[in-house]
C-alpha cells in the first residue's frame, strides 16, 4: 500500500488505520513519526520518486496537495495539484496497479472558495450537481476527478475520488463548530459540512477494498451538519433562494450521501453532540465530544 501525502492530517490517520498491512508513506519530508514500513521523502509530481515509492506496492490512496487556494500562488496550487494526481495514477497504472482512492473535495463545486456570488443550483447537493468552478483548487480537483476517469477507463482500474468536507478529530472540529456558532453565515457555501479524520480515512480504505472496476465520485461526509441550528432555519436564512428537493429534519446535511452508502457501505461513524438549538442561540454543546 502506498499512501501519498503521508504526513498530513488524512494521512496520518490513513496510516493508523492500516494494521497488518505493509505500507510505504511519502511526502516531502519525513517527520520521523509516520507509522510505515517505509518512508519515500521526496515530491509527488515527480516521476522518479514515485516510481521508487511503488515498488512492492499493490493499490494506492493518493492525498498529496495543497489543500487551499490561498496556501500558495495559483500556479502552483493548480500545476502542483493536477501534475501530482496525474503522475501518481499513470505510474499506478504502468506498475499493474488497478486499486485507487484519491481525495477529492467538496469545494469542485466552486463554492467555497468563490471570489464571485455563487450558491447551490439545488439542494441536496449530489453528483449531478453542476460545477462552478471559479478558483484553482477547485479547478485542480475538477481536473483530478477528469484523470481519475481517464486512468480508470484506459487501463480498467477502479479510481476511487472521494470528495471530502472540512475534516478534523473532535478539538478542531469543535473550534469549526464554535465559528458556525456566532457567525451560520460563515459555513453556508459549504453547507455547514465535515467529516470525522477517522471516519474519512475509513472511507479511504473503503474506497480501495469495496468499489468495483470503474470511475467513481462520491460526496463522504457526517449526515449532520457543524452548525448548531435547524437545517432549515439555515437555509432559509442564508440560501434562501435555493431550491430544495428534499426535507431536512434537524440538521440534516442538505447533501446527497446514499452513493458513498451503496457503493461502500460508508456511514460516518463519529459525530459531535450539538443542538440543534433555535438559530441565534448562544448555548452550543451539552457536553465533550466522545
Amino acid at each position: 500500500m502506498l499512501v501519498t501525502g503521508a504526513a498530513g492530517l488524512l494521512g496520518r490517520a490513513v496510516l493508523d488505520a492500516l494494521t497488518g498491512v505493509q505500507v510505504t508513506a511519502l511526502d516531502r519530508v519525513d517527520p520521523g513519526d509516520l507509522r510505515a514500513d517505509r518512508v519515500v521523502v521526496g515530491d509527488a509530481g515527480d516521476p522518479a520518486v514515485v516510481k521508487r515509492a511503488l515498488a512492492d506496492v499493490d493499490a494506492v490512496i493518493h492525498l498529496a496537495a495543497i489543500p487551499a487556494p490561498t496556501l500558495d500562488t495559483p500556479l502552483a496550487v493548480f500545476g502542483g495539484n493536477t501534475r501530482a494526481t496525474f503522475v501518481v495514477l499513470h505510474s499506478a497504472a504502468l506498475a499493474g496497479i488497478r486499486r485507487v482512492v484519491l481525495a477529492s473535495s467538496m469545494s469542485v463545486l466552486g463554492l467555497a472558495w468563490a471570489q464571485v456570488p455563487l450558491e447551490p443550483v439545488y439542494l441536496p447537493v449530489d453528483i449531478r450537481h453542476p460545477l462552478q468552478v471559479s478558483d484553482p483548487y477547485a479547478l485542480s480537483k475538477q481536473a483530478d476527478e477528469a484523470t481519475a476517469a481517464m486512468v480508470a477507463r484506459r487501463h480498467g482500474m477502479a479510481v476511487t475520488a472521494l470528495r471530502f468536507p472540512f475534516l478534523g478529530g473532535n478539538d478542531r472540529l469543535l473550534r469549526r463548530s464554535e465559528e458556525f456558532h456566532a457567525d451560520p453565515a460563515s459555513g453556508a457555501l459549504e453547507l455547514w459540512s465535515y467529516l470525522h479524520v477517522a471516519d474519512a480515512a475509513a472511507a479511504c480504505l473503503l474506497g480501495l477494498s469495496a468499489a468495483p472496476v470503474g470511475a467513481h465520485v462520491l460526496f463522504v461526509a457526517a449526515p449532520e451538519t457543524l452548525a448548531p441550528y435547524p437545517t432549515e432555519d439555515l437555509l432559509a436564512a442564508f440560501l434562501p433562494g435555493v431550491p430544495t428537493r428534499a426535507r431536512f429534519p434537524g440538521r440534516t446535511l442538505p447533501v446527497d450521501l446514499e452513493p458513498a452508502r451503496r457503493l461502500l457501505g460508508f456511514t460516518a461513524a463519529r459525530s459531535l453532540p450539538l443542538g440543534p438549538r433555535p438559530l441565534g442561540s448562544r448555548t452550543l454543546i451539552e457536553e465533550e465530544p466522545a
